[in-house]
């Protein structure tokens, strides 16, 4: 459980598309409508923990860089999005209701396709918490449950942590959310164009070798 409540720290706290995506819907929705984003990783980490402990060591590596491309093209249009948003102006305070329920429904779907198709939570699994995981389930399944109850709780209570200290900043100043829906914009089409090149230049290695 140790192990997993320091990993899982550490991957709410790095950097990465998925934080910056957080950050767009602080500036459009508010931290009320953005907090159950935080649940994301449990809808789409399931399938990319099977995936990667059963198929991905198999499988060639160009798949891997065409899931970069596809996730960049979705961050481009979570990008063009947040962009939009920032564009129209906040039309939700940062401590408002959301309007729709619906809408936050699909803040949280939109949130685990764009973990889904990122290629970080993959590598993460293959290299560093996969092999934790099935480590501590040999020695006694209890201990790897442990290890993901660690992990998951120290992950969400960072990702919810991260929307509140944002929102209580934006909420201190309007301009502050302003200034976040541009940073998460170019955040977003930063990643985007960065898993593009990688995509595109793993894919090419593999056509030519």
């Amino acid at each position: 459980m140790l192990k997993g409540l320091v990993l899982g720290s550490t991957a709410a706290a790095q950097p990465g598309p998925f934080q910056a995506f957080l950050l767009s819907l602080i500036a459009r929705d508010g931290w009320k409508a953005t907090l159950p984003a935080a649940f994301a990783p449990l809808i789409s980490d399931g399938p990319i923990l099977i995936l990667t402990l059963v198929i991905l060591t198999r499988i060639p590596g160009w798949a891997l860089s065409a899931l970069q491309i596809a996730g960049g093209l979705f961050l481009l249009y979570l990008a063009w999005g947040a962009w939009r948003s920032f564009r129209r102006g906040s039309s939700t305070a940062a401590g408002d209701e959301p309007t729709v329920v619906e809408d936050v429904r699909a803040n949280v779907l939109k949130a685990a396709l764009m973990n889904f198709l990122s290629p970080s939570p993959y590598i993460f699994w293959a290299t560093v918490a996969g092999p934790i995981l099935v480590e501590a389930w040999r020695v006694r399944p209890a201990h790897g449950v442990a290890f993901l109850l660690g992990f998951y709780a120290a992950l969400i209570g960072g990702l919810m942590l991260f929307i509140i200290v944002f929102a209580g900043a934006s909420r201190i100043n309007s301009r502050v959310n302003r200034a976040l829906g541009a940073l998460s914009a170019v955040g977003l089409l930063a990643f985007a164009v960065y898993q593009l090149i990688v995509g595109s230049s793993g894919i090419r290695a593999a056509l030519i070798g």
